[in-house]
């Protein structure tokens, strides 16, 4: 399989918190994940690494993605400094246009990146909610077919009844490959463990479902489907 998937986040870790099972999946199917980080998390806390300058933590939060990237099995990674933080200040055009010759070079056929609310609220990751519709939405990266939010919460009977279509992945024989994405985020361990527990006390991990909800196919808004796989239709 020769498909590639585009993955647009605000933050280091961003990637590996929602996406872990997927990205490692399509890597082991043959497929190639890409990503694209807007900024380098500097505005971050430390965790138990201690005090440190933004530029130390820049520095540290580089390294971690790589680390966890390499994990996963991502193809290929381009780390913008856009300004923790700071997204929403930034030009939005300016922002597509970014993301736009990200999917274009690439070739992505699917995108995956952040629901309407950034799944915490986080300004950034709203942010890049925004600049990913209007990028796809405005029919200049010819390539892609489908996009997908990463998205927490939602059951797919829930979404069924509410007309979406959403598939969830179990992470079978996956989990070990999260916790270890997860460990390599070390800065952020306090933020990990708030979310998914000590990943000491594993396995086994009890890390929920990732879920997925198909949001646009080829111009077709909220699909209603059943899909066993974000590759299901692709022509």
């Amino acid at each position: 399989m020769n498909r590639t998937v585009g993955f647009i986040y605000a933050h280091p870790d961003d990637e590996t918190f929602g996406c872990a099972y997927l990205i490692r999946e399509i890597a082991n199917q043959g497929g190639k994940p890409v990503l694209l980080t807007a900024t380098r998390g500097e505005a971050g806390k430390s965790g138990r690494l201690g005090p440190m300058t933004r530029e130390q933590l820049a520095e540290i939060r580089d390294l971690e993605l790589q680390r966890a990237g390499e994990i996963l099995g991502i193809a290929d990674m381009e780390r913008l400094d856009m300004g923790d933080g700071k997204l929403q200040e930034t030009e939005q055009e300016a922002l597509v246009d970014i993301i736009t010759a990200f999917l274009n070079k690439h070739g992505a056929e699917v995108v995956v990146t952040f629901p309407a609310d950034g799944i915490s609220g986080h300004p950034d990751h709203i942010a890049i909610h925004h600049a990913v519709n209007k990028a796809v939405f405005s029919g200049n990266c010819s390539s892609v077919q489908k996009l997908y939010y990463n998205v927490m919460g939602i059951s797919g009977a829930k979404a069924n009844e509410e007309g979406a279509a959403v598939l969830e992945l179990e992470g079978e024989g996956l989990q070990e490959t999260k916790a270890r994405a997860l460990a390599a985020h070390e800065s952020q361990i306090l933020s990990i463990e708030r979310v998914f527990g000590k990943l000491s006390e594993g396995p086994p991990w009890h890390f929920p479902p990732e879920a997925f909800q198909l949001v646009w196919e080829r111009g077709s808004f909220n699909p209603v489907k059943r899909e066993r796989s974000i590759f299901d239709d692709l022509i």
